[in-house]
């Protein structure tokens, strides 16, 4: 699929350009588009979508405002069939994540989200409620795209809220205390409307008279807590132990106990000389952005695999596909090669081959036309970043 011009009027943004959207919107306040996905029919049922959290591994939320024990109770998949059947006729929601990670046809629809990068998505969240279904007023802390899918759902707004804000205790959710509705900023949507909310912007979404599926696309933003973390560990395991604390040439100190400004500068200057490294920044920051949600949906090859079999295999017209849960991106090292990001590991190849690669083309015997093309491919169908496609599965 092309990729959208910044310059071309977007049905999805309600007319608006790429640029027009990132401009005055995107991170900045919501945006209400009617018809954003005109004649919009869901390509998932309610009843596939109980299905899906009643399985093994995948991460599925029920809701209730008033539970059998106690108001706004959360039940954890995996459910059964006994769950849902005394269930009452409303306020109640069934949330399940990644669900583009298990049907082909939900996963279509982040293809119309290219005017973003690919490696900002998380997931498709899709929920199902009855008639009066919530999960209370609340925050979250990324961009979402709220798609209703289905039936009706009524959205008001409060605005940004502080991280302190009040949240109600003892319960296992973080609905907000306090909830006051912004005015003009209440709607109900019918299927194949969209609502923009960036981080931190109270919202309560209520299932109207009928049942409703909404389609949530999230995207990733790592927690200045997580990005030091993880950046920090990455750097670390990357030193060697001579590198250390010095202080060669130092002055006889005044209090042999004082920690003086001499001592806390040195200091300071080895962690921000070992940390500040642009090529390391984005070998870690190209890692840790294609992480996949679910590390276990990558199933590794026992055996490695002879790249003269993979090439001969594709040759005879098999070809490879991405699973679902793979994530890709590259990175340039020079004006030929590149960092091929893929499900948090790095291999360097051309860049016309991480290109083709992390854009989403065929996995075919046409990509062998990259001498680098068989060393890659065999390591990434290793990893389980690539496995051989079963037509069978279709």
């Amino acid at each position: 699929m092309s990729r959208q011009s910044r310059d071309e009027p977007l049905t999805l943004l309600g007319g608006r350009t790429a640029a027009d959207f990132l401009r005055d919107h995107w991170q900045r306040r919501p945006l209400l588009i009617r018809g954003a996905i005109p004649d919009f029919q869901s390509p998932l049922e309610p009843d596939e979508l109980a299905g899906l959290a009643c399985e093994e591994n995948i991460e599925a939320r029920l809701v209730e405002e008033q539970g059998p024990d106690g108001p706004w109770q959360v039940s954890h998949g995996p459910f059964d069939e006994a769950t849902f059947a005394r269930l009452p006729e409303q306020d109640w929601t069934l949330l399940v994540q990644a669900v583009d990670h298990y049907v082909p046809e939900v996963a279509e629809l982040l293809e119309t989200f290219d005017f973003l990068p690919s490696w900002r998505l998380d997931d498709i969240m899709v929920s199902y409620a009855p008639p009066g279904g919530s999960v209370g007023p609340h925050v979250d802390q990324y961009d979402v795209f709220l798609l209703q899918a289905s039936g009706q759902r009524r959205w008001q707004l409060g605005g940004r809220v502080d991280d302190d804000a009040p949240i109600l205790k003892g319960i296992d959710l973080r609905i907000l205390e306090t909830f006051e509705v912004e005015a003009d900023a209440d709607w109900v949507l019918e299927p194949g409307d969209m609502l923009y909310l960036p981080p931190g912007w109270a919202h309560h979404g209520v299932s109207q008279s009928s049942d409703c599926m909404t389609f949530s696309v999230g995207f990733r933003a790592p927690s200045a807590d997580e990005a030091v973390t993880s950046y920090a560990d990455y750097i670390g395991e990357q030193l060697p132990p001579s590198l250390r604390y010095a202080d060669a040439g130092m002055a006889a100190p005044a209090d042999p106990a004082e920690l003086d400004d001499a001592a806390l500068e040195r200091m300071r200057t080895l962690i921000l000389e070992t940390l500040d490294d642009p090529a390391q920044l984005a070998q870690w920051f190209g890692r840790v952005m294609t992480q996949p949600k679910y590390v276990d949906q990558l199933v590794a090859s026992e055996t490695p695999t002879d790249p003269n079999d993979l090439v001969a295999a594709l040759q005879d017209g098999e070809t490879l596909e991405r699973p679902p849960g793979s994530r890709f991106a590259w990175r340039a090292l020079d004006d030929a090669r590149a960092t091929l990001f893929v499900d948090g590991d790095g291999v360097e190849c051309s860049i016309a081959l991480a290109r083709a690669l992390a854009g989403g083309e065929p996995v075919d015997a046409e990509l062998l036309a990259f001498d680098d093309a068989p060393r890659v491919l065999t390591h990434l169908l290793d990893a389980g970043s690539l496995a051989w496609w079963n037509d069978e599965e279709e």
